[in-house]
Order: structure tokens, then sequence, then C-alpha cells
């Protein structure tokens, strides 16, 4: 059967009957605005479209225009479940900000029960537009994010053996994460340049620090990354379509690898920008998480031993290493290390385990450099520095440039990038 286009103010009956507006709160269907929806009325004439009419394909679908290739394309999308999507996105906020059910009423003022919070998140009811303003007060969120469909999920998640964090800790980072990543992609999508990533390791099975110095060596040269030092690893690794995310954490967690919907993603602790060999090499290390193929009788111990040696192998190649180290070694100077690190980013731990890792030194040596390092606190202050940047805006600047273009609505570019309006609207001002 074919229908026309539904009039705006039907759409407006349907949301209002569920979700009233109270004065002075954005319409609700203004996040669909936001993401460039069009509504066209019943008879307009819109010259664009070589079709009037589209198939139902439920009694509230909404429609809108998409531009691809300089070719406006029609397209439709069908709405959630409003119940369900807000139960999702009551849940994620909530976990983002590290509250459990009873610490968000409590937050609450006794304003809306522990019980109904229950029920909200088991998409048995709504809440009414003063409850909705006090819970996105509450949790610090835009009224838009409760109604915006989940779109990602994080899955295979890799925490570092080191982490001492409690359940509520890792939910919110994983959450926080999740809605950084989707963020991410949708902005990569509007843009037309989101594409699948491609693992150039993923026929190379690996049980020995040997071949992971071989795969190390090969993932270089399928990024065409040389032998010379890494100047800025994050930059690096989103350039080859890895997403990264920063989060703000507690010491006690450095970082973990994951996949978003089949996408590899990593997530990294803010703390590690006081340490930038740290950040360098703890990034690395979840790249070989996510690109390695281990035997699946391998132990988790002994898959982190290969992921740190991997990490070096990406920072200084075995053959570059070698050569800059000098050979096999009786004594080694901490003023040659303190130049490696300040040349490759990697630090004089790092390093000497690494030497350790090509037979460079015995085991005798780095035993003595480890009782050495901790006598002199080296383990929580190191000697020697590295002045590189690990830092990326890829993020932003895909936001700004869609925004420029017009890809997208300022409001939207606001609502990506989690800031207020007037701030983005600063980042937008330049050259016309």
């Amino acid at each position: 059967m074919i229908w026309p286009f539904p009039l705006r103010e039907r759409f407006v009956q349907f949301v209002s009957t569920r979700f009233p507006s109270p004065r002075g709160l954005r319409p609700f269907w203004w996040p669909l605005e936001a993401k460039g929806w069009q509504w066209i009325e019943a008879g307009k004439d819109v010259p664009e479209f070589n079709e009037r009419t589209v198939r139902q394909q439920r009694h509230h679908s909404i429609f809108r225009l998409t531009k691809h290739k300089e070719k406006t394309i029609l397209s439709t999308k069908t709405m959630n479940d409003p119940k369900r999507t807000f139960a999702q996105r009551l849940a994620q906020a909530r976990k983002m900000r590290g509250l459990s059910l009873r610490a968000l009423a409590g937050k609450l003022a006794g304003r809306i029960s522990h019980n109904a919070l229950h029920k909200y998140e088991r998409a048995q009811m709504m809440p009414d537009s003063e409850v909705l303003i006090a819970l996105a007060d509450a949790l610090d969120q835009d009224v838009d994010f409760f109604f915006r469909a989940p779109s990602l999920e994080l899955k295979e998640l890799q925490f570092r053996k080191a982490s001492r964090l409690g359940v509520r800790e890792e939910e919110a980072i994983r959450e926080r994460a999740v809605d950084y990543f989707e963020r991410h992609r949708e902005i990569e999508e509007l843009l037309g340049i989101a594409s699948q990533f491609k693992n150039p390791l993923a026929d190379s099975s690996v049980r020995r620090g040997d071949e992971v110095e071989e795969a190390a060596g090969k993932l270089r040269e399928e990024w065409r990354l040389g032998e010379d030092p890494l100047p800025n690893v994050r930059e690096m690794l989103e350039s080859k379509g890895i997403m990264m995310f920063e989060v703000d954490a507690p010491e006690s967690f450095n970082g973990f690898a994951g996949r978003a919907d089949g996408h590899p993603a990593i997530v990294l602790a803010k703390w590690l920008d006081r340490d930038l060999p740290r950040k360098r090499f703890t990034a690395l290390h979840e790249v070989g998480h996510l690109l390695l193929k281990f035997p699946p009788d391998m132990a988790s111990k002994d898959q982190e031993t290969l992921c740190h040696r991997f990490a070096g192998a990406m920072l200084i190649p075995r053959r570059v290493f070698t050569a800059e180290f000098g050979g096999h070694r009786q004594h080694v100077s901490l003023a040659e290390l303190a130049n490696l690190k300040a040349r490759y980013g990697l630090s004089i731990a790092a390093l000497m385990h690494r030497a350790l890792d090509l037979e460079l030194i015995t085991p005798a040596m780095y035993r003595r450099f480890c009782i050495v390092s901790r006598q002199k606190g080296w383990h929580k202050q190191e000697p020697g520095d590295y002045a590189g940047r690990e830092s990326s805006g890829r993020f932003e600047q895909l936001v700004v440039r869609a925004a420029s273009e017009a890809v997208i609505s300022e409001s939207k570019g606001a609502a990506l990038l989690n800031e207020p309006f007037a701030d983005f609207r600063e980042r937008l001002a330049g050259v016309e």
C-alpha cells in the first residue's frame, strides 16, 4: 500500500501523547532535526525528489533527506520503541556516573523513588516531563540523549591484568567508551568515510617471541611506518582505523581493548599523560591484543608477555634496537638509556627488558638493574625525559568539518562533542 508523507503535526501528536513537553524544554522531535531530519508536508512541492511516496513501514515512520555523491536520496527510518530506548539510555547514563539505582534516587532528593527508577530501566513505564528534566540534570545529560537509539555494542573487552577496578568503576568506563565510540562512528558515517578495518596480521598465529618480532615487522611494513621512531602513537593508530578514547580513571586502570561492533577500539586512562612512554607502550600493548592471533590453549599470562614484547618491537624494531644498543653488553650507562628513551619514547625499564628479550644482556644483569631501579625509586620516577606528543584531534576535526560543510547542524556538532552550543560556534568562526 502506498502512503504519502505524514504531516509534521501528525507525528508531533503521536510523540506528545507519549512524552508531554514541558514549558521551556525543546520539543522531543528536536534531536531528529539536529541529526538532519527534514519535515516534508503532504502536497508540498519538493523538486529534489523523484519519488513523492514511500511504502508505510509503521504508522509512525519518519523520513529524511540525505546526500550521497551529490545526489539526493530518499531514506526511511523507523522509530525504536521509546520506552526501550529510554530504559537503555537511562541505565547507561547512570552507569557512566558510577551510580546504583539507590544512589541515583538519593541524588534526586526523594523526587523519584528507587522503585520508579527500577521500572524505568525495565521499560515498564515512562517519566513525565518534570521527572525527565530532573534525571537529565542529575546525570549531567541533555534530554536528547535519552531518546537516541543505541547503535553500538562494545564486546571482547580485555582489561589489563594490573587493573584493580570495582564492578561499578568498570561499568562506568565501559559505558563512557560506548557513548564516545557511538558518536565517533556516527560522524564517520555522516561524512561517508566509515570503513571496515582489515587486520594485516589476521593470518599470523604467534606462540613465541621471535614470531611476535616478525609480526611487528610485518605490521610496520603494511602500515608503511618504516623503522624510524613513532612520533605520535595515538594519531598513527587512529589514522590506521583503530578508534581511541581517553577516560578519567583511577591509577589502578591503564587501559583495555575491545571491539565496537567488530571495529577495533582502545580505551586509555587520561592519567597516562603524565607518563608518555608508558602511555605509548600501553596503547601498543592493547594493539597486540587486538591484532595478534594466539593459540586457543595459551594462558592469559603468556599472552600478556607476548603483547609486552609486541609493544616494544613496534616502538623499536629488532634490527634498529640491536644497532642502537650496541649488540651484546656487559655494562650499560644510564646516559645511554636516557638518550634512547628521549628518541624512541620507551621507558628505561622497557628498554632493559627489550634488551633481555633480544638476548643482548644476561638475565643476571637484568636482575641487577631491577634491584638498583627499585632502590633508587625509578619504578615511581624514572630518570630521563621524553618530549613527544601523544594526542589526537581527529574526532573534533571531523565534527567541525561536518558542521562547516553543513552536513550536520551546529547544534548537532555541539551534541557530538558534548560541549555548550556557544563554545562550538566559536570553533566554527574562521575565514569565509
